[in-house]
């Protein structure tokens, strides 16, 4: 086995060898098959000396699950709860106008684009302050401070809002009188409806007032320059009622949830979270921290695939350790397969004399099981790929199920590649393969003839990654690593200078 597929000493169990465990000079054992029992589901089958391509392993991994169902939740759920993103299961349309209403786009004065046709910067137009809008449809309207021997008392038929009266409902811009005069303005904030007479709005930076001050009368009159453009947001000129706002699929960030409650949504249809049951297979393994004893290990690939189905958008629901027994591997499998919409095993699945995984999904003690008591659509397979090889995919008690190496680095290669994308597909993500980003490789390095290989690098520079360093097949190489290079297998090298794939760690 190639050391890339091994595990590391760290993780080895001396006096129990499991083939994806331990290391063996000449290269991988052969994943295989064993013939069909007597018995078994017609759609069971294993892959008998073929080694299947990454990405045509995949895709049958992708044909195991579907979308989950949808169910609505609340936009403070989705803007507060985890996962951060779930995924739309139908289109968004609006359930209003917006804006709602015809909306200054500035601080500033309502006025009329007539009152200022002789305006300029060398010659402004002086106009008469007449009232005050504001963008809270309850605000308090100050009333305007008197000019030199001017009176304090409004004139019969003023418009200026008494202080504390409400103002009208948004849907009905609020003039305090059916029209102005011509030279008036009225003071108005942004996101405040304009009245019907306005067809323009002039920024306060481009009046003598400057700038507006909190708590400060509004001067009487003020000096106007022409405004560049309206100022003046239409009513549905971003999105009109019926609109799309989003379509299915899209995820709920911040920027969707923000505009769903805009267009009037309180709750969105989103498919349901996955939930994921995590396992690793191995006598060896015992909890963190408990103490090792001669030959054990602590359990590090139950937390390595919790955390990465976390990351992937689902719920993990972590089993721990399971020994090495066909009878004890069974009972959890049907303990969790009711409850979870995927399971995925770490260990087992190559050629060992204790791979329990590979033993149970072959059936050679289960030939009586039915598929819905047991494995089935079951397939044992070598993938063309570095780490990561031996890979197992199935059905248990109609739930699918996904076997993984036991090497940490190899589990964690095979989760990006095989099982993230489950579990996107499953959260309703209509595009749920892993993306991959261009880099230039700083250094060369050698890739396995044949097979794609997906090693931990590091950033260099501004667009670089080079290899980790020795030891990539290390569990330690990934704390160091910030991606995945991906290595198409026809490629035997690297050089310094090649463009290569990656797939970011977040």
């Amino acid at each position: 086995m190639d050391p890339s597929d091994e595990l590391s000493e760290a993780h080895r169990a001396p006096d129990r060898p499991r083939s994806d465990n331990t290391s063996t000079p000449g290269g991988d054992p052969p994943t295989g098959s064993t013939s069909r029992p007597e018995g078994r589901s017609p759609t069971d089958h294993t892959a008998a000396g073929r080694v299947h391509s990454v990405e045509e392993y995949r895709d049958h991994v992708l044909t195991l699950v579907a979308p989950l169902a949808a169910e609505q939740v609340a936009l403070d759920a989705l803007a507060t709860g985890t996962p951060a993103r779930r995924v739309l299961a139908h289109d968004v349309r609006s359930l209003l106008d917006v804006p709602r209403f015809d909306a200054s786009a500035m601080d500033g004065y309502a006025v009329r684009s007539a009152d200022l046709a002789t305006a300029s910067a060398a010659s402004p137009v002086t106009l008469r302050v007449v009232g005050d809008i504001a963008a809270a449809p309850t605000a308090t309207v100050p009333t305007p401070g008197p000019a030199a021997g001017q009176s304090t008392t409004p004139p019969t038929g003023s418009p200026l809002t008494e202080a504390g009266s409400p103002a009208t409902p948004a849907d009905a811009p609020p003039t305090t009188r059916p029209a102005h005069a011509p030279g008036e303005a009225t003071r108005i904030m942004t996101g405040a409806p304009v009245p019907d007479w306005c067809d323009a709005v002039v920024p306060v930076e481009r009046t003598s007032t400057r700038r507006f001050t909190p708590g400060a009368p509004l001067d009487p009159t003020i000096q106007v320059d022409a405004p560049s453009r309206a100022n003046i947001r239409r009513r549905a000129e971003d999105v009109a009622i019926g609109d799309l706002v989003a379509a299915a699929g899209a995820p709920t960030t911040a920027r969707l949830v923000s505009a769903a409650a805009s267009a009037g949504h309180a709750s969105l249809a989103v498919h349901r979270v996955p939930r994921v049951a995590v396992l690793s297979t191995g006598s060896e393994l015992v909890p963190v921290g408990t103490a090792p004893g001669p030959g054990q290990i602590p359990d590090s690939n139950s937390l390595l695939l919790a955390a990465c189905v976390r990351d992937a958008g689902g719920v993990p629901v972590r089993v721990g350790a399971v020994p090495d027994t066909a009878e004890a591997l069974r009972a959890v499998l049907d303990d969790v397969a009711p409850h979870v919409d995927l399971i995925v095993t770490s260990g087992g699945v190559s050629a060992g004399a204790f791979d329990v995984v590979k033993e149970v999904l072959s059936g050679t003690q289960d030939a009586a099981l039915t598929p819905a008591q047991g494995p089935s659509d079951v397939l044992l397979v070598a993938v063309g790929m570095q780490p990561g090889k031996p890979q197992a995919a199935a059905r248990w008690r109609g739930t699918p199920m996904l076997g993984l190496p036991g090497n940490p680095v190899s589990a964690y290669v095979s989760f990006r590649a095989f099982v993230r994308p489950a579990v996107r597909r499953l959260a309703g993500h209509p595009d749920p393969a892993e993306p991959l980003v261009e880099r230039v490789a700083a250094e060369g390095w050698r890739s396995p003839a044949g097979r794609q290989q997906f090693l931990p690098v590091r950033f260099v520079g501004d667009d670089g990654v080079a290899p980790v360093g020795p030891g990539a097949h290390h569990v330690s190489a990934l704390t160091r690593a910030d991606a995945i290079a991906v290595v198409p297998p026809e490629v035997e090298a690297v050089g310094p200078g090649d463009t290569v794939r990656v797939m970011v760690i977040a």
